[in-house]
């Protein structure tokens, strides 16, 4: 690993695009590593309270096991990164966010009376699946293409076309609004979960819905990281 304070300096995003093990340490601490993830470590450190030392041990102690070819994201091409991120991420989302939607409209339903968060959490998360879909075709149908054309397009020694070009420059700057506003949403149903800690009357549907909606986040953070991280860092340098 490179000198401490060199690497104090560097920003989250960035750790754990070299590293994706990394995330590992910095979601046990609650650090924001996709939609935060332009914060340097030296800075949320002081934001969180952490210390640093420990927490550049903990990565490094994460760093000494072994690398899962799978994961190593940054050497993938930019049309494979766009592909799995719509096999892998966008599939999931499609086949999951409606049935979280119901579960959240359910329980703030029958518990809302004594829970009001679920309340605000459904109405949150009905929000979030509107604009989460329409986030998906902006990318599949529009921007991703362009990404493609543009790669192929240098690969084969010519320039890309101007349209291209300025398709994907307008595609990134609303996607990175689009990703805080989704990641400050997700933040707030966590906040209003208290954590997904469950309640003493909580039900079945109660803690499947709480299940889900943290499978939801994980997701988040992995899809808005290989984005944020890795795929449109490599759009810009183009």
């Amino acid at each position: 690993m490179e000198n401490t304070n060199a690497f104090l300096k560097r920003t989250i995003g960035e750790i754990v695009a070299d590293d994706y093990r990394a995330a590992t340490v910095f979601e046990k601490h609650g650090v924001d590593f996709c939609c935060g993830g332009q914060v340097t470590l030296s800075d949320t450190c002081l934001e969180k309270g952490l210390d640093p030392a420990r927490i550049i041990d903990e990565i490094e102690a994460v760093q000494k096991t072994p690398v899962e070819r799978g994961r190593n994201y940054g050497s993938w091409s930019l049309s494979f990164l766009a592909d799995y991120i719509v096999n892998t991420h966008h599939t999931y989302l499609r086949e999951n966010i409606g049935e979280i939607v119901a579960y959240t409209q359910k329980i703030a339903k029958v518990h809302g009376e004594h829970h009001p968060e679920v309340v605000e959490i459904a109405a949150i998360f009905a929000k979030i699946e509107n604009d989460m879909l329409a986030h998906l075709r902006a990318e599949e149908e529009v921007c991703f293409p362009a990404i493609k054309r543009v790669e192929e397009a240098q690969k084969a020694g010519m320039s890309p076309s101007v349209e291209d070009i300025e398709t994907i420059r307008h595609s990134l700057l609303n996607f990175h609004l689009e990703h805080e506003e989704i990641g400050d949403a997700a933040h707030k149903i966590r906040h209003l979960a208290k954590g997904f800690a469950l309640p003493d009357d909580a039900c079945n549907t109660f803690m499947i819905t709480y299940q889900k909606l943290q499978e939801f986040e994980d997701d988040l953070h992995k899809h808005v990281h290989l984005e944020n991280n890795i795929l449109f860092p490599k759009v810009t340098g183009m």
